[in-house]
């Protein structure tokens, strides 16, 4: 079905092929041209935000973290310095904390000021394709307006909880001016199953494999990821000497933000 924004986008687009010579005449392809199945196709491409789950430049790892912020967030800013690593924090607005603690504000600030790439994973951790388009509006403008307070950053690229979104959702992240971000490897470390060996394991076993570049995903909310098996991921990949990189930087270095203010000051506003 056709949202409002894709109608408005596929009207244009039948005005502007309508309007072109009728494809008679002599002349190369031209919009008039298309067939129904490539006009959607660009409708889909002018209104969905882009999806990525794997890094465009090799020799990368992207070293990812979700929920947070949270209590070993400086642990992790530390850890990550010592191996000359730089990683991106998909951090929530009300997940395990509220973001606008005293706490969360410093760490945040400490991974930020540390050359870290943070961005969005939206406002309360809810699934996107449970949402309507207003709801998801407000899961991911919350979160952003947390941002700029405290950062004075508005993140160019959203991670939807449980990586679940369909084209609705992709629409109201486009909208926003985000691209989405998945990954092509999970440590696991969230599974119910989970343990540190099989996270080592499946680190290991990634590593061994040698693929052009990873896109990883972890959460800062585990201690033992990050006291355990981060320390371990970071050495077993450098030795195969992978560059460790923030997600705009693995996908060809496309700009971590979408504007950058003045900071806020605390106030009233800041809280959950």
């Amino acid at each position: 079905m056709f949202t409002t924004s894709r109608i408005l986008a596929f009207s244009l687009l039948a005005a502007v092929a309508s309007a072109l010579p009728a494809a008679n005449t002599e002349r190369s392809p031209e919009l008039g041209d298309i067939s129904e199945a490539e006009a959607i196709s660009l409708v889909e491409r002018a209104t969905l935000a882009p999806v990525y789950s794997k890094c465009t430049t090799a020799n990368t790892v992207a070293i990812t973290f979700d929920d947070g912020p949270y209590t070993w967030t400086t642990n992790l800013v530390n850890t990550l310095k010592t191996y000359n690593a730089k990683a991106t924090f998909f951090v929530n607005g009300n997940n395990f904390q509220c973001i606008y603690s005293t706490d969360n504000e410093k760490r945040l600030k400490a991974a930020y000021n540390a050359g870290h790439q943070i961005a969005s994973h939206t406002w309360g951790h809810l699934d996107w394709t449970t949402l309507t388009n207003e709801q998801l509006k407000k899961e991911m403008t919350k979160t952003d307006t947390a941002l700029k307070k405290i950062l004075g950053v508005k993140p160019a690229f959203v991670r939807p909880p449980f990586g679940a979104y369909n084209n609705a959702s992709r629409e109201v992240a486009a909208s926003n001016g985000q691209s989405i971000v998945i990954w092509d490897f999970d440590s696991g470390d969230t599974a119910a199953d989970a343990t540190v060996e099989k996270s080592k394991a499946a680190y290991k076993a990634i590593a061994d494999k040698k693929p052009k570049s990873i896109m990883t995903l972890n959460h800062e909310t585990h201690e033992t990821t990050v006291k355990q098996v981060i320390p371990y991921a970071l050495k077993t990949l450098q030795k195969k000497g992978y560059k460790f990189v923030t997600v705009a930087e693995c996908l060809g270095n496309k700009a971590p933000y979408l504007m950058k203010l003045t900071p806020g000051t605390r106030d009233s506003t800041w809280k959950c």
